[in-house]
């Protein structure tokens, strides 16, 4: 069983790589709709809630926890790998190594949370990957939380990203690294943006990758009960709004497995 955690909606984009991965595993996402955004949390406060959530999942019965959110990961994985060592961690980074490794112009931007832009492990990422290449990293107040919303289609929003990204693709950036798992739906809007100059760079079918590979390790994709392939939503508040999410974001094979209505979870 494989769970997967965020502090609301943008893990299910790497939620729907594992479900394409590995059909058969017996998937939970849990949600901590309570506490989001994380991206604006201190990392005691986000170490706190991921360890929380964490174990809620381990009790559930899941072998493998994938901890879908960069933030998170920059502030928790760490501590969530020791406090639970019989249970494969896995945590999202952005992108850096494939963004630098594929540049042409030798800069590429990273889209980021303010904590996340702010974190040691962004910064220990780009001194191990990026190199000669340089890197702007440009820090998304709100992004996640328009996601959350479901404002999509937002013109006002588009013209944001536009300014945000201007000056950098002017500067000859070729990779805008996807550094939040929530901008993966923002990419519709993005694209246009990046169009001929820029490439997006996400990791999730990289998470699924690693994924397929501890459940080989450990059987996870084995046996009765993964055949069932089912999925089971929880969230520490609105649970609802994972199933209306599932509607807009067009997740609907994630829709097809589910084993029923999302769950509430007071932890």
């Amino acid at each position: 069983m494989i769970g997967v955690l965020d502090s609301g909606i943008g893990g299910l984009s790497v939620l729907a790589a594992i479900a394409s991965i590995l059909p058969r595993s017996e998937l939970i996402y849990f949600a901590d709709t309570a506490h989001l955004p994380y991206g604006d949390k201190d990392d005691d406060a986000i170490r706190e809630r991921v360890l929380r959530v964490g174990q809620y999942l381990a009790r559930q019965g899941c072998g493998q926890i994938v901890v879908a959110c960069n933030t998170a990961t920059a502030a928790a994985v760490a501590a969530l790998r020791e406090a639970l060592p019989r249970v494969g961690v896995i945590g999202v980074e952005p992108g850096i190594k494939p963004a630098a490794a594929s540049s042409k112009s030798g800069r590429i931007a990273v889209l980021a949370t303010v904590s996340t832009a702010r974190s040691e492990r962004l910064a220990r990422l780009i001194r191990q990957h990026a190199g000669a290449v340089r890197v702007d990293i440009l820090p998304c107040p709100g992004w996640a939380t328009k996601v959350e919303t479901l404002q999509l289609g937002d013109p006002d929003f588009a013209e944001t990203a536009r300014r945000l990204l201007e000056p950098v693709l002017a500067a000859g950036a070729d990779r805008v690294v996807l550094g939040c798992t929530h901008y993966v739906f923002l990419a519709p809007l993005l694209e246009p943006i990046v169009a001929g100059r820029a490439a997006l760079v996400d990791v999730a079918d990289a998470v699924a990758r690693q994924c397929q590979r501890l459940a080989g390790e450990i059987g996870e994709d084995g046996g009765t009960a993964a055949r069932h392939g089912s999925l089971t939503l929880a969230a520490s508040a609105h649970p609802e709004r994972l199933l209306k999410a599932l509607t807009v974001l067009k997740l609907e094979s994630l829709a097809a497995r589910l084993s029923g209505p999302a769950n509430l979870a007071d932890i």
